[in-house]
């Protein structure tokens, strides 16, 4: 499961209430002090971008397990004195969530300051996602921003219910959970190297099974690992084993085994006389197990093999402990991993308490790419399964990713390099679209339709039939099933004399016709130069959709096109191409409404290759437009995968 949710930056807080789910779940000692608070220091990006944009924030969270009842033992009011400390100013606390007091300091709340609500679960309809619940947090603000990765996979008022009734977007914490962890798994680097630890093999069988869909090798540990080798026809002695998975663990190898997996269990495990920090140990090979005793850590020789199943990994996965990692004679298994994901050059995502804890035990915190705040939920994710605090949450517009090929691949070329494209861009969220020359249209129609790769005209003329020798119409365009069509491209404008007029009257016939255009603007070297960028763009938006409707506006795709970058090998900076493309936006709004404008996507088009085109994928452009690079199935698929 891969997410595309809108975050804070993608929507204006300025003077706006905004609610926050955040964790503040953080443990605390015997007298109520924070023990630690990295859960609320974890927080702090999303907080201080509100405030520093000039939100005024009403945070929300849950600690620990009230049950509905007001407990004392459980109120934030420590936390808001830890948040107040953080922050460099007062956070008040109310004595309620949607009481006469909550509503109080909502109301009173100003922009760039935050209070912060009593405990959600002093509510009743809390873990319920009560509706009426809901409706009552969301009445005291406009915005709500999920923050709280930690509770993501619970359907509560605070996580899910609340997003019914606001517009709803992720904070930093969320957006990076997300993001590092959909990817690793929707489009993994290889290598790609899962290692999974913990007690039991029915806590974690849609991880494996999920996760066996995914990896080259999977390296198993823990207690876990004694069921596996029990499959394998081992005795274990007094070892934790779930009998009743025997049988699902003996499908679990064979399903590796049919998918080509390297599944690695334990040659070697510590055994112990008995559950005991101080109990008598040894290491035995799994072969030849003392019956008397039981497995609590992988032994060494087992240590060295998945190190070395690490060494090449681009990608690695860790969920779950090797051993009883809270004993330091059964650890040793668990930190030599954690040494090994620490030293390898992969792209790492850790997840687990006990995981997490060796990394930050040992030092490696910073060594490791990414460190998951969630457990339950990181596990329900790395299992495939669906987050309701994340999918409650607005969906950003879908990027598009455009190859414009020009006159270039005979139709033969060019059916075997949209199949090239369909296959390798496979798994990006991303609208992969070709416009092939006319000659190869139909063909790659008939080739890839049906699939995720969409396809489109370069041209049309602006009446649907007549006697206009060499032209092809929209209604032409139509009736081979092209979903999009090109209009006013830099190289028809200048070498092929369309001017304003001629765009004006092809945006008209394609929507005439039931296309979509992509509708290129930009300016010229001379005019960037004498400032007169705005000016230039403003008038070609103007004159092209003047008698558009709103209705066919929100199917309207602008691809920001400087002329002076076209076949230059000089692509705009990132920074020039997003203050064009919100430029064009702010103008779509005067010429429609907000709400169009923000449906409009707006790509950038103009010397983008693989190696440039990650620094377009920032907010405010939706895509790019590619020419050159298109004509590479290869380089236009990392282009897809980049934005």
């Amino acid at each position: 499961m891969q997410y595309n949710k809108k975050s804070v930056e993608d929507i204006d807080v300025a003077g706006k209430k905004v609610i926050v789910r955040c964790d503040f779940n953080v443990p605390q000692d015997d007298n109520g002090n924070i023990t630690d608070d990295k859960r609320i220091r974890a927080s702090l990006e999303t907080i201080n971008y509100l405030l520093s944009h000039n939100a005024a924030v009403i945070l929300c969270s849950h600690l620990g397990r009230p049950k509905g009842e007001v407990n004392m033992k459980y109120s934030l009011a420590p936390v808001a004195k830890r948040l107040s400390e953080l922050l460099g100013q007062e956070v008040k606390l109310a004595k309620d969530v949607v009481g006469e007091d909550a509503k109080k300091l909502a109301s009173e709340v100003q922009p760039g300051h935050a209070v912060l609500l009593e405990n959600v679960r002093f509510e009743k309809g809390e873990t319920k996602n009560d509706a009426a619940l809901a409706k009552a947090m969301a009445d005291m603000a406009e915005i709500y921003v999920n923050d709280a990765f930690g509770t993501a996979h619970r359907a509560h008022a605070s996580t899910a219910g609340i997003a019914d009734y606001l517009p709803a977007v992720c904070g930093f914490l969320i957006k990076k959970e997300i993001s590092i962890m959909g990817k690793a798994l929707s489009d993994p680097a290889r290598p790609f190297v899962a290692i999974l630890g913990g007690a039991k093999v029915s806590d974690k069988i849609g991880v494996i099974e999920n996760l066996l869909e995914k990896v080259d090798t999977l390296l198993i540990g823990g207690g876990m690992a004694n069921t596996f080798l029990a499959a394998q026809g081992h005795k274990m002695g007094k070892s934790l084993v779930e009998d009743d998975k025997i049988a699902l663990a003996k499908e679990l190898l064979a399903k590796a085994k049919a998918r080509k997996v390297k599944l690695l269990l334990p040659v070697d495990l510590v055994m112990a006389e008995t559950f005991a920090a101080d109990a008598s140990h040894k290491v035995e090979k799994v072969a030849k197990l003392d019956q008397k005793y039981m497995a609590l850590d992988i032994g060494p020789a087992t240590s060295t093999l998945y190190q070395d199943a690490l060494q090449d990994a681009k990608m690695i996965v860790w969920n779950g402990p090797m051993g009883v990692f809270e004993m330091d004679a059964f650890c040793k298994g668990t930190e030599a991993v954690a040494q090994a994901v620490a030293k390898s050059r992969a792209m790492s995502i850790v997840g687990g308490g006990d995981s997490v804890a060796a990394i930050e035990k040992l030092g490696l915190a910073k060594k490791i790419t990414h460190i998951s705040t969630g457990g339950g939920a990181s596990l329900e994710y790395l299992e495939g399964k669906v987050l309701p605090g994340v999918a409650a949450l607005d969906d950003v517009r879908r990027k598009i990713v455009a190859g414009n090929w020009k006159m270039h691949k005979n139709v033969d070329e060019a059916v075997e390099l949209a199949e090239d494209i369909v296959s390798d861009t496979n798994g990006t969220l991303n609208e992969v679209v070709v416009f092939p020359p006319f000659t190869a249209l139909e063909s790659v129609a008939e080739a890839i339709d049906g699939k995720h790769v969409g396809y489109g005209a370069q041209d049309l003329h602006w009446e649907d039939e007549g006697a206009y020798t060499g032209a092809v119409s929209g209604k032409m365009i139509a009736d081979i099933c092209a979903e999009y069509v090109l209009i006013g491209h830099s190289e028809r404008r200048t070498m092929f004399g369309d001017n304003e007029v001629a765009v004006a009257k092809k945006m008209r016939a394609a929507y005439r016709n039931g296309l979509k255009p992509m509708l290129c603007v930009g300016e010229n070297a001379q005019e960037r130069a004498e400032g007169k960028t705005s000016r230039k763009i403003s008038m070609q938006l103007k004159s092209a959709l003047k008698g558009i409707t709103p209705d066919e506006a929100e199917v309207l795709v602008v691809a920001y096109e400087p002329l002076w970058a076209i076949g230059s090998g000089q692509a705009a900076t990132a920074k020039d191409a997003q203050e064009v493309c919100l430029l064009i936006r702010n103008k779509l709004e005067k010429l429609f409404s907000a709400d169009i404008a923000r449906k409009v996507r707006v790509l950038y088009g103009g010397s983008v290759n693989a190696k440039n085109a990650a620094d377009f994928a920032i907010s405010g452009i939706d895509g790019v437009l590619v020419g050159g690079a298109s004509l590479d199935a290869q380089a236009f698929s990392a282009i897809a995968r980049s934005i």
